[in-house]
């Protein structure tokens, strides 16, 4: 491997993010953009929060990038009755040797589709928590270590409000991008509407990536270069999210964090070494959005989504972009 020259690495890299993103794109039809976003995710070790109105394929999405990576995989239908031990797991005792044993949840896997997160309750929410930034759980005073590479998708609607419970700000945060499906457009609907069964493509699908292949992308976004500037215009976007009048709580230290991980995975989704203002302009809206605050003139919370994105899109107006 050490004669291997970088150009032919390169290839390499390419060949596997072209594949990953192209098996996706088998259930998912004219969304290029929201599966790059979701890859990208993928490769800067971020879990992913995807919200649209029913019908727009979100679950789907998350099936799909789930079924292209070789390993475990667990889907959590989210309902109001759902305890902690649901998801974590529990420890049962066994009769013949008169000791407690630990039983999994289905946390315990490499992908974990959380679908309707927002139907459970914020106990259940929270038991979350500790699984997306730490990669770890604790049960009884024991803490164990889920599996590498380890990923949430959720799903959740944004305008159906009976039967559910608002993600709370700190789980909110642990969310690394916030992505909307959005309308396909003509040519892409009509062959939704002529497919005959959906579901047939989806279990269909097979993996392109192992587990390997995927913590080996993981550990090479993490040397993309980010130079000086480039670093600095990041930092810009998100200071300013701090001093908007419109803004009542900016973005935190930790979105800084994630948002530069998350360039350096885009730039490799994009076939570079190198992150480009480009990349933090792309990347801005799914990372920062969801992690502030917005208020009106008459300083009333607003909790649009639509209205958080503005705020961004403007902030990325008024920034100056280094050459």
């Amino acid at each position: 491997m050490a004669t291997v020259t970088k150009e032919v690495r390169q290839a390499v890299v390419d060949d596997r993010v072209t594949r990953l993103v192209d098996n996706i794109q088998q259930v998912i039809f004219g969304k290029s953009e929201v599966v790059k976003l979701c890859v990208t995710g993928l490769l800067a070790r971020g879990h992913i929060l995807i919200e649209d109105v029913p019908g727009m394929g979100k679950t789907t999405l998350a099936q799909g990038l789930a079924r292209s990576i070789e390993g475990t995989f667990h889907r959590v239908q989210f309902t109001s009755d759902m305890l902690p031990s649901d998801i974590i797991g529990i420890s049962i005792l066994n009769q013949r040797t008169s000791e407690f044993e630990f039983r999994q949840g289905p946390l315990f896997a490499n992908v974990v589709l959380a679908d309707e997160i927002n139907r459970t309750p914020p106990k259940t929410q929270s038991a979350l928590l500790e699984a997306m930034s730490e990669f770890q759980i604790s049960v009884d005073g024991i803490t164990r270590q889920l599996p590498d590479p380890f990923i949430v998708l959720a799903t959740q609607n944004p305008v159906e409000y009976e039967g559910t419970y608002t993600l709370p700000e700190s789980q909110l945060d642990r969310f690394m991008l916030r992505v909307e499906m959005g309308y396909p457009g003509d040519e892409h609907e009509l062959h939704i509407m002529r497919r005959r069964d959906p579901k047939v493509a989806l279990e269909q699908l097979r993996p392109v990536l192992s587990s390997k292949d995927v913590t080996d992308l993981q550990r090479l976004a993490g040397t993309i270069m980010v130079e000086e500037s480039v670093a600095r215009y990041m930092l810009s976007i998100v200071q300013a999210t701090r001093e908007s009048e419109f803004v009542q709580l900016g973005a935190s230290p930790r979105s800084s964090v994630s948002f530069y991980e998350a360039c350096q995975a885009r730039a490799l989704v994009e076939g570079r070494d190198y992150v480009t203002p480009d990349d933090v302009r792309q990347m801005a809206i799914p990372i920062l959005s969801h992690r502030i605050l917005v208020k009106s003139r008459d300083g009333n919370p607003i909790s649009s989504a639509r209205a958080r994105s503005r705020i961004i899109h403007e902030i990325l107006k008024n920034t100056p972009v280094p050459e």
